[in-house]
């Protein structure tokens, strides 16, 4: 049996690429699991799903090596679960090299799939750190020009440490105190827990 298996890292993202492939190489839907969520944790249930459903002999499909993986053991392992454990195929749309079915009785064809495996499992590793690294440089930046990332600080009176003075000598309710501060309660006791 052939399998797809599309991923994208978040809910928002399109998979309409991923699919369109899947398409083009006859497979339903019924034969395609989808995943929205991130690959790095490898939650994943329709990938568990597809997993336990794939026998000997069966096929997969990926668009590329990453989707298996975010980084270069995962991906690795991943692979040789399938290919060595279950004794599925594999097929990288991306890079037709990464193809198990043609290497099975070709020795050289598994060392050049292996090799090829294990590069593309190094770059996609790479990719994801240097993400990373430009999206941690992107937010030093940012701040440094004064961005100020998160929520916004709530507004307290001027007499908030009365006010909670007030609420810790129970004088005063937790209703009403986070009113007199024009805050929610569960705002008003953050701040509160701060200082107390």
């Amino acid at each position: 049996m052939t399998y797809g298996y599309v991923r994208v890292s978040s809910v928002t993202q399109n998979i309409d690429r991923q699919m369109e492939e899947m398409y083009k190489l006859n497979l339903t839907e019924k034969q395609i699991f989808i995943d929205k969520e991130s690959g790095k944790d490898f939650n994943r249930n329709n990938y568990k799903r597809l997993k336990k459903k794939l026998k000997k002999d069966d096929l997969v499909i990926i668009k590329s090596i990453d989707r298996l993986g975010r980084n270069y053991e995962m991906i690795i392992e991943e692979w040789h679960y399938i290919t060595k454990i279950i004794e599925a195929d594999i097929f990288v749309i991306d890079m037709p090299l990464l193809d198990t079915r043609n290497t099975a009785t070709n020795l050289v064809g598994k060392f050049i799939s292996d090799l090829v495996l294990q590069i593309l499992s190094f770059v996609a590793e790479n990719e994801r750190i240097n993400i990373k690294q430009r999206q941690a440089e992107g937010i030093r930046i940012a701040k440094e020009k004064g961005v100020v990332f998160g929520r916004p600080k709530a507004n307290l009176p001027t007499n908030f440490k009365e006010i909670c003075f007030n609420y810790k000598t129970k004088k005063i309710s937790c209703t009403k105190a986070a009113n007199l501060c024009n805050v929610s309660r569960p705002t008003f006791l953050k701040y509160y827990n701060c200082i107390f």
